[in-house]
């Protein structure tokens, strides 16, 4: 005959009952690893978009360079070289981002400082400056530079779970090569 003590467990009796403990720690563990994973693949995507967005600029720059000539300058200024925006906007959406992305073009004369970074003089709607002795090179004569400006709006994958929603949105990049 069995005691009416031992068919019903005590509290000392659960204390010492590991049955399922092994899987209760998988689950815990599990969960931690799950928002690690959600992480790193917020993390290694915004850093795939990020790439994409500077070959876009870079690509765009590019094909500035390639469609205008010298003789075309400057190239934004009515239709001294009417096909430019179009090939950017055509180069800029050939990478893996498509017509996700945007950009601009815009051209400038800059010069070159004292701590040698480049400045905007003045933007090519205005008549080209003789020197650069507005920003203290009076040596130096302005070049015509066009500027690629490309943007992409990024959303995060797992926006709650994940340390993506704290990156930078949208993702820009900028590019620029000297004409003249």
């Amino acid at each position: 005959m069995v005691a009416c003590d031992q068919l019903a467990p005590g509290p000392a009796d659960l204390v010492r009952d590991q049955r399922g403990v092994a899987a209760l720690e998988f689950a815990i563990i599990a969960g931690f690893l799950c928002i690690a994973v959600l992480n790193v693949s917020d993390i290694g995507i915004y850093l795939y978009k990020r790439m994409q967005v500077e070959n876009a600029a870079q690509m765009g720059i590019m094909s500035a360079l390639s469609t205008c000539t010298t003789q075309q300058l400057p190239a934004t200024v009515g239709s001294n070289c009417s096909g430019l925006s179009a090939a950017v906007t055509a180069a800029i959406q050939s990478t893996s981002l498509g017509n996700a992305v945007t950009g601009t073009v815009t051209e400038g004369w800059y010069c070159m400082n004292s701590s040698n970074a480049l400045v905007l003089v003045v933007p090519v709607t205005s008549t080209k400056p003789t020197s650069c002795s507005s920003v203290g090179m009076a040596a130096l004569k302005p070049s015509d530079y066009i500027k690629v400006a490309v943007s992409f709006a990024y959303t995060p994958l797992f926006a709650g779970a994940s340390v993506g929603g704290l990156f930078t949105t949208p993702i820009t990049e900028t590019a620029m090569v000297r004409m003249q």
